[in-house]
């Protein structure tokens, strides 16, 4: 199989479990293995596949600097696996979203711009979560005690 072909397979499985996460945030099956560990996992497998395939461990030198991170050459396969390491984390952090909003008795609605901003833009998304998670948990507290 080319990168090419194997870019496309990950971000269509990716995009199937985020759609799934965001319209079935109740579901046990798709939150707690489907999406959590299931896809995650495929993707980690094909990670570690193209980096013992094709990484080559004298360039791990280079990420002691910026400048050596970008003068790494590893071609399309290697810009897949960094491709695949974001998917895989990027979707786990937006699995835990979910979970936590869920057992927090916080509002799918309220957390919708956070797992498409963790989708998009992971870290992004996570500090959104965070920030909205902060938000409601004190309304919430606030409602209570009245």
């Amino acid at each position: 199989m080319d990168p090419e072909k194997l870019f496309q397979i990950a971000n269509m499985a990716a995009l199937i479990a985020w759609l799934a996460i965001a319209s079935f945030p109740r579901s046990r099956l798709i939150t707690g293995l489907a999406a959590q560990i299931v896809v995650p996992c495929l993707l980690a497998i094909a990670y570690i596949a193209i980096v013992i395939r094709f990484f080559d461990p004298s360039g791990f030198a280079n990420f002691s600097t910026l400048s050596g991170l970008a003068s790494l050459q590893g071609g399309p396969w290697l810009l897949l696996a960094g491709w695949l390491h974001y998917l895989a984390f990027d979707l786990f952090v937006g699995t835990w979203e979910v979970r936590t909003a869920r057992s927090e008795g916080l509002p799918h609605l309220a957390i919708l711009p956070s797992l498409v901003l963790t989708f998009m833009l992971g870290p992004a998304g996570l500090l959104l979560f965070v920030l909205t998670r902060i938000a409601l948990r004190r309304r919430l507290a606030a409602s209570d005690g009245l």
